[in-house]
């Protein structure tokens, strides 16, 4: 790795890293300088590149104030980039961002007023999607707590980017880094320490972070086997930490790693042709696994959801039910849909009831 520039460092060192000129990396360090500078500098993180090819892409006036790293590995994923940017972190706060994504004027001041008030080491921006500003509803909190979440209570873990603020002290302290050599899901052990492990806050009214809609190349976006997709999940389940977490911490964190990693991938593979005898047994290994991590889990989740977890877990269903069942648990507002099973966990914060109202309550 190395480094072209320096400056004195402000509370917050924003680290954005960038593989290829043609991401809008300009947009998103004038975010930060422009409406945020007065609390916040500029890692600029080049992966896998040199400064030289990155650096135009930054308007002049900007370019002088940025921080310039280069970090080389034999990975396209931005863990390696994000690590190192955070490593070389000389602010008391630290916060990644994606090169196409942008912050909104005074997020970064909205954040530390957040952390000084509450004591938070962990603070969650709000997130919007592209020009029009579609809310992302994550984390589905309790809507009037305004001090230090629960990781459980908070459903947290709904929240799988580390945007926001993190102490570089409590980063520190816990050895926590993005997990290096995984095709996706990077960020979610990351995350989970986070969320369990450091004091959390939530900036629910405050200015947002924006998620770009230009990349074409978000890494995360390609199609995978199985195995790769969901290799995070595997290795969260087998760190030391996790398994020394409370049950009730673990089932909240596997209830949304089946939620909302497995199901998704299902319903993203939506042809039976793509579901052979080797990827089923994969998957079935994966639904076995979140089982043994937290038993009883599942208790929570609709009857739609609980007809896809038991095709997931046998590879005897016929690929075509697979399919058509992660379709039908997208029929929001059915009775499949809105009830559990067994009505004794109606009430349960995971239960669609409650699980929707504080989704649907996130602004």
């Amino acid at each position: 790795m190395a480094e072209a520039a320096a400056q004195a460092p402000s509370p917050v060192e924003v680290v954005i890293a960038v593989h290829t000129p043609e991401r809008p990396i300009g947009q998103a360090v004038a975010s930060v300088l422009d409406g945020n500078g007065d609390v916040a500098s500029v890692t600029v993180v080049c992966h896998n590149t040199s400064t030289d090819r990155i650096a135009p892409g930054v308007a002049g006036r900007h370019r002088d104030r940025v921080r310039w790293l280069e970090h080389h590995d034999d990975r396209r994923s931005p863990a390696g980039p994000f690590n190192a940017g955070m490593r070389a972190a000389r602010g008391r706060y630290v916060s990644i961002m994606g090169s196409d994504d942008t912050l909104a004027e005074g997020a970064v001041a909205s954040w530390l007023a957040l952390a000084r008030r509450t004591g938070a080491e962990t603070v969650v921006s709000r997130l919007v999607i592209g020009s029009g500003h579609r809310i992302v509803r994550t984390p589905p909190t309790r809507p009037w707590r305004r001090g230090v979440l629960d990781p459980v209570r908070d459903r947290l873990s709904y929240r799988s980017a580390p945007l926001g603020l993190v102490s570089t002290a409590a980063r520190a302290r816990l050895g926590a880094e993005l997990v290096e050599g995984l095709a996706v899901g990077d960020d979610v052990p990351y995350v989970t320490r986070l969320w369990c492990e450091t004091a959390v806050a939530y900036d629910r009214g405050g200015p947002p972070y924006q998620i770009g809609v230009d990349a074409a190349d978000r890494v995360t976006y390609a199609t995978r086997p199985v195995g790769t997709e969901l290799a995070f999940v595997d290795h969260l389940l087998t760190q030391a930490w996790f398994t020394g977490y409370p049950p009730a911490v673990r089932r909240a964190v596997v209830t949304k790693l089946a939620r909302i990693h497995v199901f998704g991938l299902v319903w993203h593979r939506d042809r039976p042709a793509l579901w052979d005898e080797p990827e089923r047994r994969q998957l079935a290994a994966v639904t076995a696994a979140l089982e043994a991590a937290a038993p009883g889990y599942a208790g929570p989740l609709s009857r739609a959801d609980r007809a896809l977890l038991d095709a997931c877990a046998d590879p005897g269903v016929p690929a075509a039910e697979l399919v058509a069942r992660a379709r039908a648990r997208r029929r929001h507002g059915t009775p499949a849909t809105l009830l559990p099973r067994d009505l004794r966990h109606l009430t349960d914060r995971e239960a669609p009831p409650r699980f929707m109202a504080a989704s649907l309550l996130v602004r």
